[in-house]
């Protein structure tokens, strides 16, 4: 006879019962793919706003920012919380005021609820990209991003929820998971769009190192999160990072250096003018070095599936027929005036800047 045998049923721990919301489409979907047929999970419970299509699973069809969320998780143990928009097309105060509700309610209602514990993702972009910034970045590191109306200025205020919420409610357990720049089918950011332009923008005097994560592996981070393997802050990300130069090996693209002033004074201007879809500190991310040590994952036995250069060759092949100049998707006339006129990023929005303005005098 085992011991375990001896042990009786009752003080046996059971299996988690886990609710996955934003669980009908992206990366929600993706995970509830996964987790569905999981011998690790006891249940597994879907929330959003509408029925999606995975099967085995008990659907609850709920705006995850409605208050009566906390009586539809009062069985659950786990809440992974995935329901977000991210979209660099969304209207940025839209955007900010749904990631922020959504993500206090899901907060409120677990502790409510005493969901044992809540994961929540956002991105190694809080520790901010900078030309001295240490490769890679330890996990405890400093929250260096400034504050914008972008998505990172989403993430930071995310962030902050997630540190009142454990001041006022010691016993929900936070599990925050800071992917690399993410990769994978649907995935649009302003790091995909940067491999979408007709040449790789470039500061002098930086030394860009590119990292990535793939949604296969930010996924199977997410279980060990949901199993309570790892807590706390965690970085997600390939291991090590590509050099400029293995970047323009790998993609066929050449690189073109601006002056710093020249470049974010330029995105700037552009962004207050509505043509570009990211605020200018954005552009930061695609110059600066913002690679990350994913040590509590490694040290929990986890390891990426994906390399940097696969990672870069599935961007690469998802980007293939789409043109953009720093971060503004163009049409296949804007994408030919661009390229022959400068052929990248800044110096070619002359052209966009151009073009919008005749639109709106018409």
């Amino acid at each position: 006879m085992q011991s375990e045998d001896l042990v009786p049923t009752s003080k046996r721990l059971r299996p988690p019962v886990v609710a996955v919301t934003g669980a009908a489409s992206g990366l929600g979907r993706e995970f509830l793919s996964r987790v569905a047929s999981s011998a690790d999970f006891r249940r597994v419970v879907a929330i959003d706003d509408q029925r999606g299509d995975v099967p085995d699973v008990t659907w609850r069809v709920l705006d995850v920012r409605d208050p009566l969320l906390a009586n539809r998780i009062s069985d659950v143990d786990v809440l992974v919380h995935l329901a977000t928009d991210y979209s660099l097309d969304s209207d940025a105060g839209e955007r900010r005021a749904y990631n922020l509700r959504a993500a206090q309610t899901v907060l409120t209602a677990s502790a409510a609820a005493r969901v044992r514990r809540v994961v929540l993702v956002t991105s190694a972009m809080v520790y901010g990209a900078a030309p001295d910034n240490p490769v890679p970045l330890p996990e405890d590191a400093p929250v260096a991003a400034e504050p914008d109306s972008g998505v990172v200025g989403d993430h930071l205020e995310i962030e902050a929820l997630v540190r009142r919420c454990l001041r006022s409610h010691p016993g929900l357990e936070v599990t925050v998971l800071r992917p690399a720049a993410v990769v994978g089918q649907g995935v649009d950011t302003v790091v995909t769009r940067h491999f979408e332009a007709p040449r790789l923008l470039t500061v002098k005097g930086s030394a860009p190192r590119w990292q990535f994560c793939h949604v296969d592996d930010l996924v199977s981070a997410l279980e060990l999160a949901a199993l309570g393997q790892v807590t706390g802050v965690v970085t997600v990300g390939s291991d090590g990072w590509l050099e400029m130069e293995q970047v323009e090996e790998l993609s066929g693209l050449r690189r073109f250096e601006l002056p710093a002033g020249l470049t974010f004074g330029t995105a700037q201007r552009l962004h207050r003018l509505g043509i570009t879809p990211a605020p200018a500190t954005d552009l930061h991310y695609v110059v600066y070095p913002w690679v990350v040590d994913c040590a509590s994952l490694r040290a929990a036995g986890w390891k990426p599936a994906w390399t940097n250069e696969a990672a870069l060759h599935q961007l690469l092949e998802l980007s293939e027929g789409r043109h953009a100049v720093v971060g503004r998707r163009l049409s296949g006339k804007e994408a030919t005036i661009t390229a022959a006129g400068a052929t990248v990023a800044v110096i070619g929005t002359a052209a966009i800047v151009r073009q919008v303005r005749r639109k709106r005098r018409t």
